[in-house]
């Protein structure tokens, strides 16, 4: 069952119709995890703003989205974003052995020191491990302050994408033919 309840567009209000619109120029449509958000038009158009951040004007690189968005999407068991981030992940060069490593919970074994920090980070924020006080600052001095908070966001942001689409039970994204 799909939970999400769709407004039409001519029962938005008039907050709800600067948000779709807003959406509908950047993204060309409507997201699934916007029409849960879009109920709250201030909620949605906050996350708009950090979701175009993460992935088009962040220090973190595609690949380091990806790595971030999969480990996400393993610890929620959230098939949505899983089949939606395998491909992206894919597309943006993450080999078959990372992404299945990442899809399996296991190390990807990456060897780009950014993109083991940001796996790294990721892993032990989503577990609740706390981060060794050595080994935080090793991630501090790859990724530098910016990149810790924009990987905190990166987690926040798509653990609401995975919870929003399990909870409204949307159906997983089909692979191409």
């Amino acid at each position: 069952m799909n939970r999400i309840l769709e407004i039409p567009p001519e029962q938005l209000t008039p907050e709800q119709t600067t948000v779709f619109n807003q959406l509908v120029a950047g993204r060309g449509r409507i997201l699934g995890p916007y029409k849960v958000w879009i109920h709250s038009p201030t909620l949605a158009s906050g996350m708009e703003h950090i979701g175009t951040f993460l992935n088009k004007r962040g220090s973190l690189s595609p690949r380091e989205v990806e790595i971030g968005i999969l480990v996400i999407a393993r610890h929620w068991d959230a098939d949505y974003v899983r089949q939606a981030h395998i491909r992206e992940g894919k597309r943006v060069g993450l080999s078959q052995e990372t992404v299945d490593a990442l899809v399996a919970g296991t190390d990807p074994r990456l060897t780009d020191p950014h993109e083991r920090c940001v796996y790294d980070f990721a892993a032990a924020l989503v577990t609740g491990d706390k981060v060794a006080d050595a080994r935080f600052a090793e991630i501090e001095k790859v990724l530098g302050r910016n990149g810790i908070a924009e990987v905190l966001v990166l987690i926040g942001y798509y653990t609401s994408v995975a919870l929003a689409m399990k909870v409204h039970e949307v159906p997983i994204p089909q692979q191409p033919s």
